[in-house]
């Protein structure tokens, strides 16, 4: 589970980052996101903040609530790593169903890489 602090939650903040954000596609996944400090807002936290958007086209509830749950935990491990005062919403694509935790994983950081918010991957492993 997200912290409270790092959780999107309201429509309004969702719409922003959506709208006035930027956006990269990768295979199963849209990431989009919205730097706060450069848009000159006051950012009361200090790490990042994430959201998700898992629709029906991704399956039925149970499919759902896998594919939020799998990328609320890939959204833990990046909590130290994307910059502060960054808002990032995943929209979860069709495929994200079928997708690996891994592969969720590897998606995600690359969109974020491709916007700039992440170091390189390293393929060493």
């Amino acid at each position: 589970m997200l912290p409270e602090p790092n959780r999107l939650r309201r429509h309004s903040d969702f719409s922003l980052t959506v709208r006035r954000g930027r956006r990269v596609g990768r295979g199963d996944l849209v990431v989009h996101a919205f730097d706060r400090v450069q848009a000159g807002e006051l950012v009361s936290n200090g790490g990042p903040r994430f959201g998700l958007v898992v629709s029906k086209a991704v399956g039925p509830a149970v499919i759902r609530h896998r594919v939020a749950r799998r990328l609320r935990h890939v959204c833990m491990d990046l909590l130290e790593t994307v910059p502060v005062g960054t808002d990032v919403v995943i929209r979860a694509l069709p495929g994200a169903a079928t997708a690996s935790s891994r592969d969720l994983d590897k998606q995600l950081r690359a969109g974020l890489h491709r916007l700039n918010l992440l170091a390189p991957v390293s393929n060493s492993a």
